[in-house]
């Protein structure tokens, strides 16, 4: 299974997009379908294994992440007005070093991506 965090965003869900062409089987969305624009995103998504709301993926990686083969992190917060910094620290420090520990600890490739 390949993951994809952000994936519901513009990027992310070209990405799943290309995966999908590409042939691969199984696909796991990480993201908060919080706008219309991500839900259209991901409606269009047919070969979906999971769609996972960010407060249930530790519980998806603790439950499935045996079945992950690469993990594409893409999801962040990325808003530069945002002022809250426990959850800037939270969210984009603290995640993704979690997810590269989990990552590295199984041998499996880790693809971060950051803007803003």
């Amino acid at each position: 299974m390949i993951v994809v965090t952000g994936g519901a965003g513009f990027i992310g869900s070209c990405l799943v997009a290309a995966l999908e062409r590409a042939g691969v089987p199984d696909i796991a969305v990480v993201d908060r379908l919080d706008h219309d624009a991500k839900r259209l995103n991901i409606i269009k998504r047919g070969n979906l294994a999971a769609i996972v709301p960010p407060g249930a993926f530790d519980d998806f990686l603790a439950r499935d992440g045996r079945h992950v083969e690469a993990l594409f992190h893409l999801g962040a917060i990325s808003s530069t007005t945002e002022t809250d910094l426990d959850l800037l620290e939270r969210v984009n420090v603290a995640l993704p070093l979690s997810l590269w520990r989990f990552c590295a600890a199984r041998g499996i490739p880790f693809l971060y991506a950051s803007s803003a």
